[in-house]
């Protein structure tokens, strides 16, 4: 994922939290950016795959292998490549969750050459989507990362890495509003009681 002025400005802001020297890139050789650039990217595809933001979600039809698995599973399907898949959270036929594994790029399945497979992932949108509940938040855990390797201070790390928690816990509350409510299922439960 190419950096961007946002990528920027959000480490930047990071680093002012613990006091250190702002950035103007990941590349121009102080210390606060060659920590940066080479902590960013992990921080943020794991901040990324922490909870199933919906920002951050997507769904593709696979692509169906000439070639069958080798054992277990009736067919294989190519991973998606764009975007890059740093979750996947499940695969459905006829919009049903059906039983599936991964190995290595592929994805195996039991199901036929009729069936359309989709596959739900996180994938790493640009910055300049990020709602401003997940950029504070990943605000707060690289100030978290950073006080532990420029300013080796363990209290400050601690406090960033709390406040990083807490800011998680409401930006997850907020992307839970980007999708209708879902209502519980009262069948199974009556079904149980006759």
């Amino acid at each position: 994922m190419a950096i961007t002025a946002i990528d920027v400005t959000i480490a930047s802001r990071a680093l002012n939290l613990i006091g250190a020297n702002q950035i103007s890139s990941f590349t121009e050789g102080s210390t606060e950016a060659n920590v940066a650039n080479n902590l960013y990217d992990a921080i943020v595809e794991g901040s990324l795959t922490l909870t199933r933001w919906r920002f951050a979600s997507g769904q593709q039809q696979l692509s169906r292998l000439e070639a069958a698995p080798t054992s277990r599973w009736d067919a294989a399907y190519q991973m998606p490549t764009s975007p890059a898949i740093l979750l996947l959270h499940g695969v459905t036929v006829l919009s049903r969750p059906i039983t599936y594994d991964r190995y290595e790029d592929k994805i195996y399945t039991n199901t036929t050459v009729d069936d359309t497979v989709i596959a739900d992932y996180s994938y790493r949108p640009d910055s300049q989507y990020w709602p401003a509940y997940f950029s504070k938040a990943l605000m707060y855990e690289l100030a978290s990362v950073f006080a532990s390797s420029i300013t080796r201070k363990g209290d400050l790390a601690a406090h960033w890495a709390t406040e990083a928690q807490r800011e998680y816990t409401r930006a997850k509350w907020a992307d839970s509003s980007s999708q209708t409510a879902r209502r519980l299922r009262t069948s199974t439960l009556t079904s149980i009681r006759r």
